[in-house]
């Protein structure tokens, strides 16, 4: 598990292992016009459009709570699991073990923040060119890949630099 360790002079060391998964949807949106219609499966996607947080699945579960009292985490889970499947978001597992949801499903990369586990999206060019210049070292074709950049959020930051003052300070 990743935990996080924050020195005497308020740095922190902490390890995460993160893996994206991104399942190419079958059929594109069809599927999900074939599908039985489902209110809290409609929920759950609303909700989630326009985040960039990329909530835990108990994060999306507290909150359609609010509007489905009866609601139970594994119905959330299950429908989860199945809008990533269809392609409809992306499910991004992290070592903590809480995966993460993102309605995104547009080729894009991640920062995971070292201290806090925050997952953000980092605005830059996805490189396509990647894929071509793998492929030379691979016998087979190469369709994707799928890349993160660990740092340290802006928030952290400057709660590590509160702590240094506080300490030359004291």
């Amino acid at each position: 598990n990743a935990k996080t360790l924050f020195t005497k002079r308020g740095f922190c060391i902490i390890l995460n292992i993160v893996t994206i998964t991104i399942i190419k949807p079958r059929t594109g949106s069809d599927d999900m016009k074939t599908m039985k219609y489902s209110r809290q499966r409609e929920s759950i996607k609303e909700f989630l459009q326009g985040r960039t947080d990329h909530p835990t699945a108990d994060t999306v579960y507290t909150n359609i709570r609010e509007i489905y009292p009866n609601i139970s985490l594994g119905t959330v889970y299950r429908n989860l699991a199945l809008l990533a499947s269809l392609g409809e978001i992306q499910k991004i597992t992290c070592e903590d073990g809480a995966d993460r949801f993102d309605p995104n499903t547009l080729p894009h990369y991640h920062v995971v923040c070292r201290c806090c586990g925050r997952v953000d999206d980092l605005p830059m060019v996805w490189a396509n060119e990647l894929d071509r210049k793998a492929e030379g070292f691979y016998g087979g074709k190469i369709d994707g890949h799928v890349t993160s950049f660990f740092g340290i959020c802006a928030d952290c930051l400057e709660q590590q630099a509160n702590a240094e003052k506080s300490e030359k300070g004291a």
